[in-house]
């Protein structure tokens, strides 16, 4: 139930954050008179289209967080570090699943020294996310292509060589895998 919460204000923080990238700067009066119907509809806010405490609350997180700023007129603006989350919602969203597996496992191994402990926190929560498997320490599998999404975690974390993308013909042992990626 708590995990479900948790996704839902997820989803609503990304919904927000997106409402703001697209418009460039929103007014403050606006957020709260189109957001909750567009929401509500997208079954994103239970509660309905009269909720508007919802998106206040979500919109003093996203302030407090420093995801957001307000501009001298009012507006509401996305901040360098909102523009980064927002960036790594559609990540976390953007690996597809193609109709038929093409026999190659893709691998991920990274190295990341412990003075940069969160990054590397932040690293396996994405690919955890994201439907990686966690195969030893810092070594994780996916079965499909997924070169984009790795360069953009590559940037976006800025993390480059610390982290290496192989492609992998044969496994030793992929049975196991192949179970959990239900593939034949």
């Amino acid at each position: 139930m708590r995990g479900r919460r948790r996704a839902r204000k997820r989803n609503f923080q990304h919904a927000l954050l997106s409402t703001i990238a697209v418009a460039g700067v929103l007014a403050l009066a606006a957020v709260p008179s189109n957001l909750p119907i567009a929401l509500h509809k997208l079954g994103m806010l239970p509660t309905g289209p009269k909720d508007i405490g919802t998106v206040n609350r979500a919109r003093n997180r996203l302030l407090k967080k420093g995801l957001l700023m307000r501009t001298k007129d009012g507006f509401l603006r996305l901040t360098p570090t909102g523009e980064r989350a927002l960036r790594t919602f559609e990540l976390q969203g953007s690996l597809k699943k193609p109709r038929r597996w093409d026999g190659r496992w893709r691998v991920l191994i990274f190295d990341i020294p412990e003075k940069r402990k969160p990054m590397r926190q932040k690293l396996r929560t994405m690919l955890r996310s994201s439907g990686f498997y966690l195969l030893q320490d810092s070594v994780w599998v996916y079965p499909y292509d997924c070169e984009d999404f790795v360069a953009l975690l590559k940037s976006d974390l800025k993390i480059g060589s610390s982290l290496l993308y192989m492609i992998v013909d044969e496994m030793e042992g992929d049975k196991s895998l192949r179970q959990h990626f239900e593939l034949s």
